[in-house]
């Protein structure tokens, strides 16, 4: 039984890793190329590349697929039954999808229809949703669009799109590992998305972060705990940076102007919102490391007044 596997980021390690301890034979694991990181512009390998490596697993890294026909060779050859895909980032061919015997599958982080797209899980949380999930699906031409073979769902709560990450990263390996039997014997269901309940989940960037102030405290928390811990929220404070990984609704009938600092102590520092305010609880100033406000009080201070955005 013949398997490729797919993905790059941290999302796709679990799967990855529930496959090799369930025993599945992995012919080939196809991640993106190393890239250049941080200020020392050293080539990093990303997490699915290192877990691959460490288990001696053989690794392609194509730079692009679509009419690749070297790397599609390639493919053809190892004859896979079955392509499995988690976050690889990349938009696969027809000519692809068509290679295994079986089909291409993919775990996709929202209960599809809702959310096609890069960064659904960013998008749920941003968007106030009480719940979301994982979707095992099979592959089509569209973006996400393929037919379902099986949901797994979460609350959200107050979790952060990191927290959710690592979450549906585990509920993705299991739904897989659970539902992979039935694939391989083609007993699976093919449920297909309803397209008026679609929605779409587009890649997120760092000016998505920039807090409106004008915005309910739900809606700003929301922001906050969606863009947490990247690209991370901000709001300029005299002139300044200021990123906010967390902030909650503060309960007050302040009429003030929106952005506006009411007070900063050890409790947070008090933000005046559209129909009330937030407190903000964890803030990164420029040059400084991630802090709870009250940590950061103890040698800096924050302006009564200033008006942030």
């Amino acid at each position: 039984m013949n398997i490729i596997y797919m993905g790059t980021p941290d999302f796709a390690v679990a799967p990855l890793e529930a496959l090799c301890d369930a025993g599945y034979d992995i012919a080939l694991v196809v991640t993106k190329p190393d890239r250049q990181k941080d200020r020392g512009k050293k080539l990093q390998s990303c997490q699915v590349k290192l877990e691959a490596l460490k288990r001696g697993l053989c690794v392609a890294t194509p730079e692009t697929i679509k009419g690749n026909n070297e790397f599609l060779e390639k493919v053809k050859k190892i004859e896979p039954q079955l392509i499995v895909v988690a976050a690889y980032g990349k938009i696969l061919p027809i000519e692809f999808l068509e290679i295994p015997k079986i089909g291409c599958i993919n775990i996709h982080g929202s209960l599809l229809p809702k959310y096609r797209g890069a960064a659904p899980i960013h998008h749920a949380v941003i968007d106030g949703c009480q719940e979301t999930g994982v979707t095992l699906m099979y592959m089509a031409e569209g973006m996400d669009t393929g037919d379902i073979i099986a949901k797994a769902k979460t609350p959200i709560g107050n979790k952060t799109t990191q927290m959710l990450y690592q979450e549906l990263s585990l509920i993705g390996a299991d739904l897989l590992i659970k539902e992979l039997p039935s694939i391989l014997n083609g007993t699976a269901p093919r449920l297909p998305q309803s397209q008026s309940e679609a929605s779409q989940a587009p890649m997120v960037f760092k000016e998505d972060g920039y807090i409106d102030f004008s915005s309910t405290p739900n809606k700003v928390c929301a922001l906050i705990r969606g863009m947490n811990s990247w690209p991370c929220a901000s709001t300029l404070y005299n002139g300044q940076r200021m990123k906010i990984y967390w902030a909650e609704p503060e309960e007050s009938n302040y009429n003030e102007q929106k952005g506006k600092i009411l007070a900063a102590d050890k409790n947070g520092i008090i933000v005046s919102c559209g129909e009330g305010c937030v407190i903000i609880k964890q803030i990164q100033m420029p040059g400084k490391k991630i802090m709870e406000v009250s940590d950061y009080l103890l040698g800096n201070k924050i302006e009564i007044g200033a008006i942030l955005g």
